[in-house]
């Protein structure tokens, strides 16, 4: 699965877990929503975009623990007009 911010930023997706460009840990995904290790909402999935939107905002997820991997080269995409903000993802 290809899955990028709303601004077009790359980011990697092994099984349910999502990285950053860097490799960072930035969540896990549970439906069509990412929540971060500590269980706060991250953004919501639509299309290959991950978009924070305020109104998914008040869903909690599990925290979790997973290690971080190594980077990526992918080149970063267009930006989406889709509705809602980038979510504040470190990279």
């Amino acid at each position: 699965m290809s899955l990028y911010t709303k601004k077009g930023r790359p980011l990697q997706v092994h099984e349910n877990t999502v990285y950053s460009k860097s490799g960072k840990v930035v969540g896990r995904i549970k439906n069509d929503k990412v929540y971060g290790t500590d269980g706060q909402y991250v953004g919501t999935i639509v299309n290959d975009r991950l978009v924070y939107r305020s109104t998914d905002s008040a869903g909690i997820g599990s925290p979790f623990t997973a290690a971080n991997r190594a980077g990526t080269a992918r080149a970063n995409r267009a930006a989406s007009a889709i509705w809602g903000d980038e979510p504040d993802i470190p990279d």
